[in-house]
C-alpha cells in the first residue's frame, strides 16, 4: 500500500495549446474583443464608440481580421453590417473564449485580493485535528475574508504540490533540505514510545529505544516523513525493527497497539487513547522538527504573504 492523501487522483493535465508568434492565438487575440463588439452592434461606428477607438481603427481591424482568415466575417451594408455564415459560426467559438479569458483573470485578481483572497496550504496528517484548525482560526480572527484551498497529505507528496504550484506553503516533518525550497523550523515535538496498557513496559515513564529492540513495531509506510525519522533513530539505537503492520495514520496505529498487535513510535496524541501507554524515549533523543516550507523565488500574493508572516510569528509556538 502506498502514502496518499484525501484527495482523488486528478486526471493527467491535457496539453496546451502551443501559442508562439505566428499562432492563430498570438495573431487573433487582440481583435476577437473588437470582433465581438461588431458583431453585437452590426454597427461599426457604435462599436467603435463602446471601445473607445476610432471608428477607422475599428473598420480596418475588422479587414485585417477578415484577410488573416481568408474569410468574409461581415456582410456590409452601408454603415451597418451582419454576419456571414461564416461569421455566425466564429462568434459562436469567440464569445465563449472571451468569457472563459475574463473568469480566469478575474479568478486570479479575486484570489491575490488581500482581504478576501486565497492561501493554498498543505500540512501532515499529525497535524490536521488539533494544529492547523487552531492555527486557522487564530489568523482569521484578524483576517476572516481570507480563504483557504487545505490539501492534508504526506511530506513527499506536499512538496511535488508545492513545486507544481498547487501548494503556496506547506507544514512539513522532518525538515527538507533543496535548493528549490525556502524551509523555516517553527517547532520540535518529542515522540513516544506507545505500548499497549498490559505491556512489560506499560509502568515505566522513559525508556531507551533499544528496550523494544525485540518488540513488533507498528508503522507508517514508507515515504511518510515520520517513517524516515523512525528507521534513523531504530539504526541510531542499533537494531533493525520487525515491522508487523505498515499504515497511514497514526491514530490507526494507536489502536492497533492497544489491540495488542505491537508497539509504535508517535507525536503525543491530541487526547489520551486508552488502552496504550506513552513512554518518553530517553536515548536516542527521539523528536522530529517541524517546518514551513515555500518554492524559492515564488512572489506571494498579500493573503499568501500575511499568512506566512503569521505562521513564522508562531515559531517556538505552533504546538502550543
Amino acid at each position: 500500500m502506498s502514502p496518499s492523501g484525501n484527495e482523488k487522483d486528478i486526471a493527467a493535465t491535457p496539453r496546451t495549446a502551443d501559442i508562439d508568434a505566428g499562432s492563430w492565438a498570438a495573431t487573433l487575440t487582440p481583435r476577437l474583443a473588437q470582433f465581438v463588439a461588431v458583431a453585437r452592434h452590426e454597427h461599426v461606428t457604435r462599436a467603435a464608440r463602446e471601445l473607445a477607438v476610432p471608428q477607422s481603427t475599428l473598420s480596418r481591424s475588422m479587414a485585417r481580421l477578415e484577410a488573416d482568415l481568408g474569410v468574409a466575417l461581415f456582410a456590409r451594408h452601408g454603415r451597418t453590417v451582419s454576419l456571414t455564415a461564416a461569421g455566425r459560426a466564429f462568434l459562436n467559438s469567440v464569445e465563449p473564449a472571451l468569457a472563459s479569458v475574463e473568469q480566469a483573470a478575474e479568478a486570479v485578481r479575486s484570489d491575490a485580493d488581500p482581504a478576501t483572497g486565497k492561501v493554498a496550504f498543505g500540512f501532515l496528517h499529525t497535524l490536521g485535528s488539533e494544529t492547523v484548525p487552531e492555527l486557522i482560526r487564530t489568523f482569521r480572527a484578524d483576517h476572516p475574508r481570507i480563504r483557504f484551498s487545505l490539501v492534508q497529505n504526506y511530506g513527499e507528496a506536499m512538496l511535488e504540490r508545492l513545486r507544481a504550484g498547487d501548494l503556496d506553503l506547506c507544514l512539513i516533518s522532518p525538515v527538507p533540505d533543496a535548493p528549490d525550497l525556502v524551509v523555516r523550523r517553527l517547532d520540535e515535538q518529542r515522540l513516544r514510545l506507545v505500548v499497549p496498557d498490559d505491556h512489560r513496559l506499560a509502568g515505566r515513564k522513559r525508556v531507551r529505544l533499544a528496550e523494544a529492540r525485540d518488540e513488533s513495531f507498528i508503522t507508517l509506510e514508507p515515504g511518510y516523513g515520520m517513517r524516515r525519522i523512525f528507521d534513523a533513530l531504530c539504526a541510531e539505537a542499533g537494531f533493525r525493527p520487525r515491522i508487523a503492520f505498515e499504515g497511514e495514520e497514526s491514530e490507526t496505529l494507536r489502536g492497533l497497539v492497544a489491540a495488542g498487535l505491537g508497539v509504535a513510535l508517535l507525536p503525543p496524541p491530541t487526547v489520551p487513547r486508552p488502552g496504550v501507554r506513552e513512554l518518553a524515549v530517553t536515548a536516542p533523543r527521539a523528536a522530529r522538527e517541524i517546518g514551513v516550507a515555500w518554492l524559492d523565488g515564488h512572489p506571494d500574493t498579500p493573503p499568501v504573504a500575511a499568512f506566512k508572516r503569521f505562521l513564522l510569528s508562531r515559531r517556538g509556538r505552533l504546538l502550543a
